[in-house]
C-alpha cells in the first residue's frame, strides 16, 4: 500500500531539527537532515532506505562534535594512577642505607675512677640515649631515630660481653662500693687496662607516615677507658698511715 507521506512533509516539529525532507516514491522514504545537539558540534546524517512509520528509518552517522587526540595518561613512576589519584609507596630501606646518618658516640667510664683493684669487682658504665637525624634518604626526605639496643664491652683482658643496659652507678643502684652489677668486670692480674665499648643501635626511619623499623644494628665506637688495676695486700699493723708514714703498705 503506498504511504500517505509526500515530499515536504514535516518531520514531526522537533526543535531539534534545523532542516529536514522527506520524500515518498510509493514504494519507499527517504529521510534526510541536520541537527545540533547540546554539546555537539553540529553533526548531520541521511537516513537509510526503506524504513517504515514507527522506526524513523533513519541509520546514520552523527558528526563529532571535536576530533582531537585524547590527553596522554598522567605519569606515575612509583606504582600508577587510579582515576585521577596516584598511590605512592616509600621504598624500602636496609641498614646500608643509613651510612650517611652517623649516630652520637656513647660515653664510657667506671668506678673506682681511673683504677680497680684484683680479685673485686670494677664498675663499667656507658651512657647513650635515644635520638633522630634528619636529612635526604633515597630521594625523600626523612628521619633517623637511634635507640640504643646492645652494648659490647671489652674488658682489656681478652673478655668480652653483651649487655642491653649501659649500667648504672654503685650510688644509684643503691649498694656498696666494689658489689657486682650488670656491667661489672672482675680483674685477675694487676696492670694498665684499655676498655672499649661498642654500642649498637637500632634504626627507625619515618617519612611522614610513621615509624618503620631497619633490620640490624648501626655501630658506634665509644672513647677508651684506660684504668689501673691494683692489688691489694692486708697488713697488721700497730699504727695508722697517718700515724706512720713509712709503716707498711703506706
Amino acid at each position: 500500500m503506498p504511504l500517505a507521506a509526500s515530499a515536504g512533509s514535516s518531520c514531526g516539529g522537533q526543535s531539534a531539527w534545523t532542516h529536514c525532507e522527506v520524500s515518498n516514491t510509493g514504494s519507499q522514504i527517504d529521510v534526510g537532515g541536520t541537527a545540533n545537539q547540546p554539546g555537539s558540534g553540529g553533526g548531520s546524517g541521511n537516513g537509510g532506505a526503506g524504513g517504515s512509520p514507527g522506526q524513523g528509518g533513519s541509520s546514520g552517522n552523527t558528526g563529532a562534535g571535536s576530533s582531537g587526540n585524547a590527553a596522554p595518561a598522567e605519569e606515575c613512576p612509583i606504582v600508577g594512577c587510579r582515576g585521577g589519584y596516584s598511590v605512592v609507596t616509600y621504598p624500602d630501606v636496609t641498614i646500608d642505607d643509613l651510612a650517611s646518618f652517623v649516630p652520637a658516640r656513647p660515653s664510657l667510664g667506671g668506678e673506682p675512677a681511673g683504677f680497680g683493684v684484683v680479685g673485686t669487682p670494677t664498675n663499667i658504665i656507658a651512657a647513650a640515649s635515644t635520638h633522630t637525624l634528619t636529612g635526604p634518604l633515597l630521594g625523600w626526605d626523612v628521619t633517623v631515630r637511634f635507640r640504643p639496643a646492645g652494648y659490647v664491652f671489652d674488658y682489656g683482658d681478652g673478655s668480652s660481653a653483651r649487655t642491653t643496659t649501659g649500667g648504672a652507678t654503685w650510688a644509684s643502684l643503691a649498694l656498696p662500693q666494689f658489689s657486682p652489677t650488670s656491667t661489672s668486670h672482675v680483674y685477675r692480674e694487676r696492670g694498665t687496662y684499655t676498655v672499649s665499648l661498642t654500642l649498637q643501635y637500632a634504626a627507625d626511619v619515618d617519612f611522614g607516615s610513621g615509624w618503620r623499623p631497619v633490620p640490624g644494628y648501626v655501630n658506634a665506637p665509644a672513647p677508651p677507658y684506660t684504668l689501673e688495676v691494683l692489688e691489694v695486700r692486708t697488713a697488721l699493723v700497730d699504727r695508722t698511715c697517718a700515724e706512720n708514714p713509712t709503716g707498711p703498705g703506706c
